[in-house]
């Protein structure tokens, strides 16, 4: 018997697509050097970039004992006064994508919510393993807090937020900046993030495999990110593993139904929820890993965008409102 296709029908073409240009990674491409020249070939978007105000290249501090942290910095056209910033974290299982890959996404939300974007250029494994990811992280999200006012941005309308790996960044950042005292982070936006390395979860095995991406593909992303000896349940590799939720940012979780990573997802909002923390969450059932970035081809995808830029845009609207560190809207 022939197991119904769950995917949207406007999605399967480009999920076929993106399967066949994808190195097939934990099979017979087991070397992250050999994945990223695979990506590096592909053809690039037909879609123009959105166009912002300006796009700057630069460096910022690391952490303590790491090297400096290649950032770009957007800034929306026409700003009036300090507008809200995003620390932004990109997707590719801590292994693969750059600053490049995910050029478009911080553009649209820079154009759209008319705020300041920071992406973010963090150490890639296995060059560099767990915890080294997480200190750049961290380190970028004090380097913006400190600097924004240079940026033309409202430090206490900061969010931090990414894809997958970077949703999984963008949340252990957040408890992080809890437990350390700051920098104070206003909304956590967290796209189909990665919560529980331990992979066991009942959309592991529902979506293993058809979808673009598999669970295999997650498992060698673990194997580079944490190394023969890494603790898939350490809370800063699983954030949903913490002992203590309460007290973080508003949080907006957006997950898809065909992604191996759904259930933790939804089980991450679903547990700050219960510990207190305003919580929004975006379903696309018929979607796919992957899929906020096409937002030119996909309903789903322009809704999903949608709803994280009215969060950014709240961040703002909250502190014009109250003229204070910012509530939640939504």
């Amino acid at each position: 018997m022939t197991t119904p296709d769950r995917l949207a029908p406007e999605a399967r073409p480009l999920v076929d697509a993106m399967t066949a240009a994808f190195p097939d990674l934990g099979g017979t491409v087991t070397d992250a050097a050999e994945a990223r020249r695979i990506l590096a070939a592909a053809p690039a978007s037909p879609f123009p970039a959105p166009a912002v105000g300006a796009v700057e290249d630069r460096e910022i501090p690391g952490a303590a004992d790491g090297p400096p942290i290649p950032v770009r910095i957007y800034r929306p056209e026409d700003a009036a006064g300090p507008v809200p910033v995003v620390v932004f974290f990109h997707g590719g299982g801590w292994v693969i994508c750059d600053l490049d890959s995910h050029d478009s996404t911080a553009r649209a939300l820079c154009r759209d919510a008319g705020a300041v974007v920071v992406s973010v250029d963090y150490r890639l494994a296995p060059e560099h393993r767990f915890p080294a990811a997480v200190d750049d992280a961290y380190a970028a999200v004090r380097w913006v807090a400190g600097h924004a006012a240079e940026l033309g941005a409202d430090a206490a309308a900061l969010s931090v937020a990414g894809d997958s790996a970077g949703g999984n960044l963008a949340a252990v950042v957040a408890q992080i900046a809890r437990d350390e005292g700051g920098p104070a982070i206003a909304r956590q936006l967290l796209v189909y993030p990665a919560t529980d390395a331990r992979q066991k979860t009942g959309s592991f095995a529902d979506n293993a495999d058809g979808y673009f991406l598999t669970a295999a593909h997650c498992a060698w992303f673990r194997e580079q990110y944490l190394g023969p000896d890494g603790d898939p349940a350490h809370p800063r590799v699983s954030p949903l593993l913490a002992q203590d939720l309460t007290g973080l940012p508003a949080a907006h979780v957006v997950t898809a139904g065909c992604d191996p990573l759904c259930d933790e997802g939804r089980a991450y909002a679903s547990a700050l929820r219960d510990a207190g923390v305003p919580v929004t969450e975006s379903r696309f059932p018929g979607m796919f890993h992957g899929f906020f970035g096409f937002p030119e081809l996909l309903d789903d995808a322009r809704q999903a965008l949608a709803d994280v830029v009215e969060i950014i845009v709240s961040s703002g609207r909250d502190r014009k409102n109250d003229g204070d560190a910012g509530g939640w809207a939504g």
